[in-house]
């Protein structure tokens, strides 16, 4: 029996950037993924198609999944011969019960690897604009749980360590014993007036902060009701924030935006909203679906006087049938076109200069290349149908946890091709009853959109002036998400 591999991978502390290259490489690859509630469900998207996922996420005081499941798991799925991905929040070795995960796997003969990733108790305060380390404040850092395994879940410590000989200290998951914590390190030697921070989520865009002092900041938290996940900084050092705060002043931080997708792949709109501060989240998350190679089209490609392909994926499946049918790319004497500029780039990509048009007069000899969605429009007309576009199921969990972790204040329509999509999948009416589209501001790029928006009873909050994403993200960051 051939066993598999198990790579323990740290996600990072929220921001998807901020993942190794390793360990994308490794979500890349795999075949199941066991993933965590801190680990950004966003990184999943980059999971291949088939991928088995598996949500282990932990809760304060409820377990989705108990620790010995998850090493069981990861033991039986490796025993199948699969890849498997274990991805966990921040880095695996910090706090992430990766060395138990870890033994187990090895006292099960299976093969393993540890892929570090970047710690929550450095990236949050640096997202929040204090650096950990500074000659000026300190040169000391502790990283320390907030809670361990007793009733009480109050941590035992070395107080009086801590408090006299560590300049900065990063207390993980610590809102709950923060009065606790505040009242050991003060009567073992720590001033009263220590600066204190309190970062929820961190590097997200819905990082939240709140500032205070050791005697001071417990009742300001339970105030403000101030909960996991988060890091507690002490120390004087966190006043450097004055100064040096930077993710905070990003002209999309806090905004969290829905973005009605049409690819398979995540587009360039989402990377610059991101860019600018904003969580986003893209749906519907599409997957293609078989559908029979239709050889009478095939055979008779050489005599087409026109060839109109309808998207980019269309290009890329339309040259991949062609290898896989061994099809000379030279026997082509038609003219090319492009139903939009994106798409004549992909053609020109592949050696192929065409005309961009959406007005081309439907006859026997115009071949028409797209997937199962172009059926409808093309009627007097070939049609080469590459593929059927359906959403992919198993994602929709995540969407929902997503959804539940973040609700959405917008969503935007970069097409009216989106507004389509978005409306006519029955899913969306599941996942985003009517009074959704109450609660946030709509959003389109140009008068198509709206105009499409405005079909399906989504009256639009703003329209971008003119359709380009420049346009659209100014018209964002003009939009009040309290009026």
């Amino acid at each position: 029996m051939n066993k598999g591999k198990v790579f323990l991978v740290g996600a990072g502390p929220g921001d998807i950037g901020l993942i190794t290259v390793k360990g994308l490489d490794a979500i890349k690859q795999a075949e199941v993924i066991l993933y965590d509630r801190l680990a950004n469900p966003k990184l999943l998207d980059f999971a291949p198609f088939g991928c088995e996922l598996i949500y282990c996420g932990k809760l304060p005081d409820r377990h989705t999944l108990r620790q010995e499941g998850i090493n069981s798991l990861l033991v039986d799925k490796a025993l199948e011969g699969k890849r498997v991905v274990r991805l966990k929040g921040g880095d695996p070795g910090v706090f992430g019960r990766v060395g138990e995960e870890a033994e187990a796997l090895a006292n099960a003969g299976i093969e393993f690897e540890m892929v570090p990733g970047i710690s929550s108790g450095m990236a949050a305060p640096l997202y929040a604009g204090i650096p950990v380390t500074h000659r000026q404040f300190g040169e000391t850092f502790a990283v320390v749980t907030a809670h361990d395994q007793s009733k009480e879940g109050k941590p035992v410590l070395d107080w009086k360590a801590l408090a006299s000989g560590i300049d900065t200290i990063a207390f993980y998951m610590g809102v709950k014993n923060l009065p606790y914590i505040c009242q050991c390190l003060i009567e073992h030697g720590k001033s009263p007036e220590t600066p204190v921070i309190l970062i929820q989520w961190g590097t997200f865009s819905r990082q939240k902060t709140l500032e205070g002092t050791l005697e001071t900041i417990a009742e300001l938290a339970e105030k403000q009701k101030f909960s996991n996940p988060a890091i507690t900084l002490v120390g004087e050092i966190v006043s450097l924030r004055n100064k040096i705060n930077w993710f905070e002043k990003k002209p999309l931080f806090g905004r969290q935006i829905l973005l009605a997708r049409t690819g398979f792949q995540s587009s360039g709109l989402a990377q610059a909203l991101t860019e600018q501060g904003a969580d986003v989240v893209e749906f519907p998350k599409w997957k293609n679906a078989e559908i029979p190679v239709n050889y009478d089209i095939l055979e008779k490609l050489a005599h087409y006087e026109e060839i109109l392909f309808t998207s980019v994926e269309s290009v890329e499946e339309f040259f991949q049938l062609l290898k896989k049918e061994q099809i000379d790319i030279r026997s082509l004497s038609a003219d090319i076109y492009g139903l939009s500029k994106k798409t004549a780039t992909a053609l020109q990509e592949r050696g192929l200069l065409a005309d961009i048009t959406d007005h081309l007069f439907q006859k026997e000899t115009l071949l028409v290349v797209g997937d199962s969605r172009v059926a409808h429009k093309y009627r007097n007309c070939d049609l080469l149908i590459t593929s059927e576009k359906v959403v992919d199921a198993a994602y929709l969990p995540i969407l929902q946890r997503i959804l539940t972790e973040a609700r959405p204040d917008s969503i935007v329509f970069p097409s009216a091709q989106s507004v389509k999509m978005f409306f006519e999948e029955e899913l969306v009416v599941q996942l985003f009853p009517e009074e959704f589209l109450k609660d946030v501001k709509v959003i389109c790029m140009g008068e198509k959109s709206a105009m499409a928006a405005q079909f399906y009873g989504a009256e639009p909050n703003a329209t971008a002036e003119t359709p380009t994403r420049e346009a659209l993200i100014d018209t964002i960051k003009g939009l009040s998400i309290n009026g």
